[in-house]
């Protein structure tokens, strides 16, 4: 399983226009991508804040992500910063190319792998 999380500051001023672009972004990967497990979007209580959640049975389902929803991303540089991406699992080396790809592309951000040692993991399977 693999566990994708982006951290972003939001530009000043631009709180309404980022909602209504990750409604749009949401709706698409809802439409296009029926292998995701989850795609969640939260912002801080202050709205100065945005961290997206999602989570793929497999890394192929995180680069078809990305290949799919890529092109949807650069346009949301103009509201964000992003600052952190991490993923917990192992994508492919072309995969974390991609993700720091995206990093530059939409912030300064760094992109950190973190290794499963251990867990449980109960998600229900086909």
């Amino acid at each position: 399983m693999i566990v994708y999380v982006d951290q972003s500051a939001v530009h000043d001023g631009k709180l309404d226009e980022l909602k209504g672009a990750i409604t749009d972004l949401v709706e698409f990967v809802d439409a296009n991508e029926p292998d995701i497990l989850s795609y969640d979007v939260y912002f801080s209580e202050d709205g100065t804040r945005m961290t997206v959640v999602h989570t793929h049975a497999d890394s192929a389902s995180l680069a078809y992500h990305m290949e799919v929803a890529g092109p949807k991303f650069p346009p949301i540089g103009e509201f964000i910063d992003l600052e952190a991406i991490d993923v917990y699992g192992r994508p492919s080396a072309e995969l974390v190319h991609q993700l720091e790809k995206k990093a530059s592309t939409l912030g300064h951000g760094r992109v950190s792998i973190h290794d499963r040692h251990d867990g449980i993991d109960r998600v229900p399977a086909e």
